[in-house]
């Protein structure tokens, strides 16, 4: 039951975040560059640890 109910906290939260991004979208007042930052901070995150296992 307590999955339940931390997976719909998640689901909430998530849900506001995706909101307050299509707002902020529809403004323009969006920093790609930093979007593309962290984003490849992932990307490279997830290839390193496909590459070494460990992480």
């Amino acid at each position: 039951m307590i999955r339940f109910v931390i997976l719909a906290v998640v689901a909430v939260v998530a849900w506001l975040l995706l909101l307050k991004l299509y707002r902020q979208v529809r403004q323009a007042r969006i920093d790609w560059t930093g979007i593309g930052i962290i984003a490849g901070f992932i990307a490279l995150a997830f290839y390193l640890r496909h590459l070494f296992g460990t992480g």
